[in-house]
This record gives structure tokens, sequence and C-alpha cells, in this order.
């Protein structure tokens, strides 16, 4: 990183993780990859000319993922999931509305769930679906949901 100072730098990435954290959540971006966000608003700032060096940029992620705020997508960390809530609140989320929308007993896919007509107005609207896996993975864990079948046809009963 070029900032010197170590207790200077370590403030610095933290207002970076909040900064990613917040721009993602505004934005809706389930997931970051490395060599669009370096050109993106995110990590360069056009009109001051200064960016975010990639080094840099993967020391803010490798803290984040440290901390639960991403994971990194395969193992040559050019792509993370974005965690700006995590997998337990995502699930939550997700089960206090079938609870409200008296879906318990019902069966929904995982498409209906992350991309349908019913959830178009939720927060975890458009989640990618191994993020969506992890967060009803929660439900499983609870005893709240049962998860059934495989690709396309993958489902899943709530209780």
């Amino acid at each position: 990183h070029t900032q010197p100072n170590a207790s200077t730098w370590t403030a610095q990435r933290s207002a970076w993780s909040a900064l990613i954290l917040t721009y993602c959540r505004a934005n809706k971006l389930w997931q970051l990859h490395l060599s669009d966000a370096l050109d993106a608003p995110l990590f360069h700032n056009a009109a001051l000319g200064r960016r975010l060096k990639h080094q840099d940029a993967i020391e803010v992620l490798e803290h984040m993922a440290a901390e639960g705020d991403v994971e990194w997508i395969g193992e040559n960390k050019t792509s993370v999931n974005v965690w700006w809530k995590r997998s337990e609140e995502w699930g939550s989320g997700i089960y206090y509305w079938i609870d409200n929308t008296g879906q318990k007993g019902s069966v929904l896919t995982l498409y209906e769930i992350a991309h349908g007509d019913l959830t178009r107005n939720q927060e975890w609207y458009g989640m990618e679906e191994g993020m969506l896996k992890k967060a009803l993975g929660v439900l499983v864990k609870r005893g709240s949901a049962q998860i059934f079948g495989s690709g396309e046809e993958m489902g899943v009963k709530f209780f």
C-alpha cells in the first residue's frame, strides 16, 4: 500500500471497507469483479484523477474477507461476493417475509425467491444464487426450511 504510516493505513482500510459496503448496498451489487471495479466510481475518482491501486484494493478486500464482509470467488482472487448483511440476517429477512406473506408450508424455487415478481421490492431481490443458498442454509440449520432438488429445479420448503 502507498500509505507509509501503519495506523493511517489501518484507518483508511476501515474507511474503504465501509465505503465498499455502503456503495454495494446502495447499488445492489452482490459481487465485485476487481478488473471492472478499479475503473468504476467506487475506486476511481475521475474528477480528482485519483484511484485505488490494484494491490491496495486486494489488501482492503483481504481485510474485508477476514471480517466476513466479502468472500473470494474461486482461487484467483479476481472477484468477491459482497455481504452487506450477514447470511444470518438475510436468512432471517427471507423467513420474516415468508411468514408475513403466509407462505409457510409452501415450496418456492431459488429463482422465485431471488427474481420473482413477489420479491421485486425485497432487499434480497437479485441476490446471487450462491449467496442465496448460503442464506437459506442458515434457515435449514435452524430447522425452518428444507432445500431439495438441484440446479434449475432446486426448491425450498419453509416450516
